[in-house]
């Protein structure tokens, strides 16, 4: 007769996940417990955890601005420091603010805006298809998700219009992705976190095309790092919008954002 294993208690689990390197194991192993179906489930997801996967990825979901945002084996997580960027732009938009998401990944920044400003219209877009999978799961009827590189996939009919350009682009230098944390380097697709030589490369792309799709007045809103802030905020200038930077001590945050220069008097 097979016998089975005593379940995990709290602080079994607490010693297990210490082991394994989490430096919040309290709060993870609150996470498990609240997060796992029966005993069976929750050694596995204590056995996927220690084995160096993202805490979001074992239990498929990440908190982001008060929202449960489903994440996908395989998908870049949403960070808690993103959440500045989100309020900086609902602090810019107006109520039907036209919104476009650009590197997706879940859908998360795009889906805390909707649900902000639930008579703005959404549209989102993302290159890896896994995250536009779970971005489409996440977003659901707020808006539509697009597969393809950053504004090709969009509809021609938002040029000119777009109020609000969240673009949460990849932007560790190429030679520093290897000093990121496994379960970043590992799990996460390099798409999104390879910003190339200096980090600005998938930016200068952004801001090339980017004026072609605001609107008079609407405003590019980027993540970038303390150390990039300035050049980051010169790229965003040289696309012929008025950029400036804003910072978060709080969440370790830093945003850029260029506006496009209303046209006319007013």
């Amino acid at each position: 007769m097979q016998e089975h294993a005593p379940p995990l208690t709290f602080p079994a689990l607490v010693t297990a996940l210490r082991a394994a390197g989490c430096v919040f194991a309290e709060d993870e192993a609150e996470l498990l417990l609240a997060s796992a179906a029966d005993p069976a489930g929750l050694a596995a997801m204590l056995e996927r955890r220690a084995a160096g996967l993202p805490l979001e990825h074992v239990v498929g979901w990440a908190e982001f601005c008060g929202l449960r945002i489903e994440v996908d084996p395989g998908v870049f997580v949403p960070r808690r420091r993103t959440e500045f960027l989100v309020r900086q732009a609902v602090a810019l938009a107006s109520g039907r603010a036209v919104v476009v998401d650009l590197c997706c990944g879940t859908g998360a920044l795009g889906r805390a805006l909707a649900s902000s400003l639930p008579e703005a219209e959404l549209h989102a877009a993302d290159v890896e298809p896994a995250a536009v999978r779970c971005a489409r799961r996440n977003v659901g009827g707020r808006g539509t998700v697009y597969e393809g590189d950053l504004f090709t996939p969009l509809p021609r009919s938002l040029r000119g219009r777009v109020d609000v350009l969240l673009a949460n682009v990849p932007y560790v230098p190429t030679e520093d992705v290897e000093l990121l944390p496994a379960e970043a380097r590992i799990h996460e697709p390099r798409v999104a976190l390879d910003g190339g030589g200096d980090g600005l490369d998938v930016l200068r792309r952004v801001v090339a095309e980017a004026d072609d799709w605001l609107a008079p007045g609407g405003s590019l809103l980027v993540e970038t790092s303390e150390r990039q802030a300035a050049r980051a905020r010169e790229t965003v200038g040289s696309g012929g919008l008025t950029a400036r930077v804003v910072v978060s001590e709080e969440l370790y945050a830093t945003v850029v954002i260029g506006t496009r220069p209303r046209q006319g008097p007013y």
